[in-house]
């Protein structure tokens, strides 16, 4: 069962709202309901891989200051390739 809600934007965003609507011909409330979607789907991925780097560096006994080193290290070898 599908529920209105009223939501306020600000008059810029909604014509651009309103403008891909139009250009993808469908209607704003098929896009904001995609774009919630696809924000909330996004919001769980990102959680999952967090909490997957989590258990990985409790696994190894890794502290936040040793992944922060680790991930230094690896932009500045990166950086050094290029």
């Amino acid at each position: 069962m599908a529920t209105t809600v009223n939501i306020s934007f600000q008059e810029d965003l909604l014509a651009d709202i309103d403008k891909l609507a139009r250009k993808e011909h469908r209607s704003r409330s098929e896009l904001l309901r995609e774009a919630a979607r696809l924000y909330i789907e996004r919001r769980d991925r990102l959680n999952r891989i967090f909490a997957l780097g989590d258990a990985v560096a409790k696994d190894k006994g890794l502290s936040e200051q040793d992944v922060a080193a680790e991930i230094q290290a690896y932009r500045k070898s990166k950086a050094a390739t290029r």
